[in-house]
């Protein structure tokens, strides 16, 4: 639980430039929006700069590049960074559900705490990028959210390597379906309450949008 403050802290240095980088762009977006006939709202906006904010913070914790403490003075301090790895295949794990295993096995010698912490945080932090992907853009289904939740943890996975960082197959298991559960957060909240996921969506403003029928009377609200 200590370390909770230290990944929040990690993410949001990466988090919040990203997010400040993202609004500079809203001029053009709105532009692209109003060429299509749509307008976008507050809601989305909130929504977006979230989303953006979640995939870098979970690209900052996960590719931040590894160090130890050792009791060595000279120049540098007793900071020493990890630059080499005893063979090309330590710490890469190319067999699926190796680690679920392990887990089972902590539970078994009484380590149920941190164990399930783990896995919950392991799966909890790509909630987001299933959940958003549903909620932002038009045409919600599972294999999208599924798809984002899989390519970002690739992405790590393979990024993990080159910094000397343990590269595992169940990690995108797991995150993969971290990023499922954000989807079917999305189904309920929609099951739920409507109203509000409509907040996310997109606007027409000229009773269609490029490409699509006229929709009928009373209806105008579209995803992008």
């Amino acid at each position: 639980m200590y370390q909770i403050p230290y990944y929040l802290r990690e993410m949001l240095i990466i988090a919040v430039p990203a997010a400040v980088v993202f609004c500079c762009f809203w001029p053009y977006r709105k532009r692209a929006l109003q060429a299509m006939g749509l307008r976008t709202n507050l809601g989305r906006e909130i929504g977006l700069i979230l989303f953006i904010m979640c995939l870098f913070g979970v690209l900052a914790v996960t590719l931040w590049p590894v160090y130890w403490m050792e009791d060595s003075p000279g120049l540098w301090g007793d900071i020493e960074l990890l630059v080499d790895r005893p063979s090309l295949w330590s710490n890469v794990n190319l067999v699926p559900f190796r680690m679920f295993q392990d887990y089972w096995e902590d539970l078994t010698r009484g380590g149920g705490f941190f164990t399930i912490l783990n896995f919950l945080g392991n799966l909890a932090v790509f909630v987001p990028l299933g959940f958003f992907p549903a909620l932002l853009f038009r045409n919600a289904n599972w294999r999208r959210s599924a798809l984002v939740g899989l390519g970002t943890s690739v992405l790590v996975e393979v990024g993990q390597y080159f910094l000397m960082r343990s590269t595992d197959i169940d990690d995108v298991i797991l995150n993969t379906l971290g990023a499922l559960c954000g989807f079917w957060l999305y189904l309920l909240l929609n099951r739920f309450a409507p109203h509000l996921t409509q907040r996310f969506q997109v606007e027409v403003r000229h009773g269609r949008e490029t490409g699509d029928p006229k929709p009928a009377p009373g209806t105008g609200a579209g995803q992008l």
